[in-house]
């Protein structure tokens, strides 16, 4: 019969149980941080400690679609892969996407990299897309109306056919967009300046035609030429 001496097994798992709490207490202070090499993933999401989302980097398949107000809508028009960013409160606020590859034996390409208003959409924008020969790079400025957009009625609207019913949900959901500044390159090879009127107008182009030939041309708001320069 194998006696146990009471003194040495307290003693023994005081010991335990002194290194299973050090274990923990060291656990719990320690930096949660695990390296790789590689990780292979289809979508990683970078969230708050209280689970707010602030980032999520996709691949085509897999990235988010609108979050706004904690609710989740299908993006009409998202093909590519990409990061999406979200502000303090888990609403989209911007995103850096991109696409490209071989359509038909002709080279496409897109690139894109956007901020946007407080529920609104881009007012900034980098862009980058070519279609074969036509290519297209410049900086966008948009003004936004101020007011948060209406997801739904937009999405009901893209059902619509053009027309003035169309245009007059599109604003009211608050989904209009002026476009204010745009420098770049053209489809067409030219590079211009384009300044624009709060309705989106252009007013004012300093470009540089594909032939090298300068201009400056001062439009009014029905887009007629009122001057030119040379």
């Amino acid at each position: 019969m194998i006696r146990i001496d009471p003194s040495r097994a307290i003693g023994g798992y005081a010991a335990v149980m002194t290194l299973a709490t050090a274990w923990l207490v060291l656990a719990a202070v320690a930096p949660a941080t695990t390296r790789f090499d590689t990780i292979d993933v289809q979508r990683i999401n970078v969230r708050e400690p209280d689970g707010t989302l602030r980032l999520a980097i996709s691949d085509h398949a897999h990235i988010p679609g609108l979050i706004y107000g904690g609710r989740e809508y299908p993006h009409p028009n998202r093909p590519e892969a990409g990061m999406i960013f979200y502000n303090d409160q888990g609403d989209e606020n911007g995103g850096l996407v991109f696409d490209g590859g071989l359509e038909n034996g002709k080279p496409t390409n897109g690139g894109s990299f956007t901020f946007d208003r407080y529920h609104q959409d881009q007012t900034l924008q980098l862009i980058s897309t070519e279609d074969g020969q036509d290519r297209r790079v410049g900086l966008v400025v948009n003004d936004r109306p101020d007011q948060p957009m209406d997801i739904a009625a937009g999405l009901r609207a893209r059902t619509m056919k053009p027309g003035p019913e169309r245009d007059a949900l599109v604003a009211k959901a608050g989904l209009s967009n002026a476009r204010r500044v745009w420098l770049g390159r053209s489809e067409d090879g030219g590079v211009s300046l384009v300044l624009s009127d709060p309705q989106g107008r252009p007013r004012l182009t300093l470009g540089v035609g594909s032939d090298g030939a300068p201009s400056v041309a001062l439009r009014d708001s029905t887009g007629r030429v009122t001057r030119t320069l040379r």
